[in-house]
């Protein structure tokens, strides 16, 4: 199948299955006799796992470490787990950062008259940080 094929396939767009080629994370597709990329049923698994792992939240680097798992067919389970356990750790710490932010934001809200004059504690602490 072509590129554009593949894309509707995969739920990516052909632009990204160049740059996962381009980057290395998928392997170059084989090219017909006119030039045309194509895509076999394996490319468009691996297309698939990568765009699930993605939608996870994994990094481009992360997505090659666990397609090279993947592929691996003597790999350890455990180095799966260790990878994602890792993923969840850095999942958790943002999610703290982001609470942390929406704190500082609501009690930035929660301050703020909303009324006709024009002092604002929201935009002072934008333009002060204090």
């Amino acid at each position: 199948m072509n590129i554009g094929a593949a894309a509707k396939a995969s739920g990516l767009s052909a632009k990204m299955i160049r740059y996962y080629e381009s980057i290395g994370l998928l392997q170059a597709a084989g090219r017909s006799a006119n030039g045309y990329r194509h895509y076999n049923p394996q490319d468009l698994q691996q297309l698939s796992f990568i765009k699930r792992a993605r939608l996870l939240g994994f990094t481009l680097e992360e997505v090659g470490k666990l397609l090279a798992l993947w592929q691996d067919g003597q790999r350890a389970s455990s180095d799966v787990k260790a990878l994602a356990s890792e993923h969840i750790s850095e999942l958790n710490q943002k999610i703290a950062e982001l609470i942390g932010l929406r704190d500082s934001l609501q009690e930035l809200v929660h301050s703020c008259h909303g009324d006709e004059r024009p002092d604002c504690p929201i935009l002072k602490e934008l333009a002060t940080g204090c």
